[in-house]
């Protein structure tokens, strides 16, 4: 991991970075969300040099975390959008998944203490979710993740731009557990402090009303965060979610 200045986001794909010795480098941003209130002009972010172990990479390096100046202090986040599903993915591997959040799934028909199959990447009906997981009686539970990188005084908010896509995936959760399976959200909070998450409806208003009728109608809503380093980040603690 490489320490360097921001720069400039020319477009959603790349960054230009300032490294220590004064060289200025093009990275590749692993989130093309708009992420406007990390990288700004001046902040310090980290990159993955992949310099070695190129193969068809066109880019040298990757930027993963960015360190937020706030009222706290400084904030380290990971920006990587495809950190969540790994993160979520060892959790559930380890057992860490059920160690956090196990008085919030007490009354679900699906064993989160008995998984017999991880499997992710799976399609039900028109929508493909991150995770199927199967207990060892059978029983399915359908899991979508998302990553959050917005933060504001503590509270955590997602998404940070519309997403027509993430309201599908709700609804087709609901499907689910219509259909007697399973079925949850999780949202990754890419940081640690962070008080409660809550759907950002001043952004996006029909994502919320999509996650508040998902809850009623029996969809887990479970959020967590994260420890994060520049080359790292693992589940923490469960955070409060406020619909």
């Amino acid at each position: 991991m490489v320490p360097g200045t921001f720069v400039s986001r020319p477009n959603r794909f790349i960054a230009k970075v300032r490294l220590t010795g004064g060289e200025e480098v093009t990275a590749h941003v692993k989130n093309t969300g708009r992420c406007r209130e990390l990288l700004i002009s001046g902040c310090t972010v980290y990159l993955q040099d992949h310099a070695g172990a190129m193969g068809k990479r066109k880019l040298r390096y990757s930027l993963i975390a960015v360190d937020k100046v706030c009222g706290r202090g400084r904030l380290l986040i990971n920006m990587d959008s495809q950190a969540p599903n790994k993160i979520v993915g060892e959790a559930l591997a380890c057992g860490r998944f059920q160690e956090v959040f196990g008085s919030e799934l007490k009354g679900m028909a699906f064993d989160f203490g008995n998984i017999s199959y991880i499997s992710p990447e799976k399609t039900f009906g028109d929508s493909r979710f991150d995770f199927r997981l199967t207990d060892k009686e059978g029983r399915i539970c359908w899991m979508e993740v998302k990553g959050v990188t917005l933060e504001e005084d503590g509270i955590a908010r997602f998404p940070d731009a519309p997403t027509e896509r993430g309201v599908k995936h709700v609804g087709e959760l609901v499907k689910a557990a219509k259909a007697g399976d399973s079925a949850g959200i999780v949202f990754v909070i890419q940081m640690k402090g962070i008080k409660e998450f809550r759907p950002n409806d001043e952004t996006h208003r029909a994502f919320g009303d999509a996650l508040r009728k998902a809850f009623r109608e029996g969809v887990k809503v479970l959020a967590f965060d994260c420890h994060v380093k520049p080359d790292s980040a693992v589940i923490r603690d469960r955070v409060q979610v406020i619909l």
